[in-house]
């Protein structure tokens, strides 16, 4: 059987449940990194039922928002270190990502966003053109600043 044996650490624990997911969205752990043309991003949400998860996506801004429901009984809790209540975080989205065709998926308690990079971001080759025979070329070299790239 477990011991309460610290009442400042209940007091916090207390205090933590009414100050921050009770009453206010509290975040949630985030990792995120790049994967060769798309963005990866990981959320942990253990425990949580996938039907209290919700992504939203409003042009650049991606919210995920979820919920871990109060207890309601009238047992006696021993100890209550789970945090409940709501969950939520926005992530901003820079222009280079397409957040048209975003991808979600929930899998032991983490929650994965896949973000493609948006065509317009990703590299591409650029045909060079000759006008002719006359020495002349149109689209070979350009000038920045003081220097001439290409020939």
């Amino acid at each position: 059987m477990l011991m309460r044996t610290d009442p400042f650490r209940d007091l916090d624990r207390l205090t933590r449940q009414l100050l921050g997911t009770a009453s206010q969205p509290a975040v949630m752990p985030m990792d995120a990194w790049q994967e060769g043309e798309q963005f990866v991003v990981e959320f942990d949400l253990p425990g949580m039922d996938p039907d209290s998860l919700d992504l939203d996506v409003d042009r650049n801004v991606v919210t995920v928002h979820a919920e871990r429901p109060v207890r309601g009984g009238e047992e006696e809790m021993i100890a209550a270190e789970r945090p409940r209540g709501v969950f939520s975080r926005q992530l901003f989205l820079g222009e280079n990502l397409d957040p048209e065709n975003i991808d979600a998926g929930y899998d032991a308690g983490v929650l994965r966003l896949t973000i493609p990079l948006a065509e317009r971001a990703k590299p591409r080759k650029i045909e060079i053109t000759s006008a002719g025979s006359n020495g002349s070329s149109k689209g070979v070299g350009h000038k920045r600043g003081s220097k001439q790239i290409g020939a």
